[in-house]
């Protein structure tokens, strides 16, 4: 079988995707600090208002470092994925997202919105 010739619009869409990736990636990064970095604040407003902040600090410097961290995996899956996808598009091969990647990915963001639910409830 003679593999198709590449198309324009596949390989803009590959780069699309891959941008997407890295978009969400950097937007991972950037909300992780930011969500580090409120530690520091629960801490100066807690002296100025005199009372203890308790565990909401340490509670922000885990989570926003987990999202950072989880930031530069995404950033190297879509890297990977552009370069499967592109191998695959040159040998004429249409390349599907594994179903499984798929459901890891939305069980770490739905763990994430439950995470970032229970600390605004002040659920403990």
């Amino acid at each position: 079988m003679q593999p198709s010739p590449v198309r324009a619009t596949d390989t803009l869409a590959n780069e699309r995707t891959y941008l997407a990736y890295v978009r969400t990636a950097i937007a991972f990064i950037g909300f992780g600090f930011v969500i580090a970095r409120f530690s520091l604040f629960v801490r100066e407003m807690s002296i100025i208002a005199h009372v203890d902040p308790g565990q909401a600090g340490a509670i922000s410097t885990v989570f926003g470092s987990i999202m950072a961290a989880f930031g530069v995996l995404l950033g190297v899956v879509g890297g990977y994925r552009y370069a499967t996808t592109d191998r695959a598009l040159r040998e004429g091969r249409v390349l599907s997202l594994p179903p499984a990647l798929a459901y890891a990915g939305s069980i770490v963001i739905a763990a994430a919105g439950v995470i970032v639910a229970l600390s605004i409830s002040g659920i403990r």
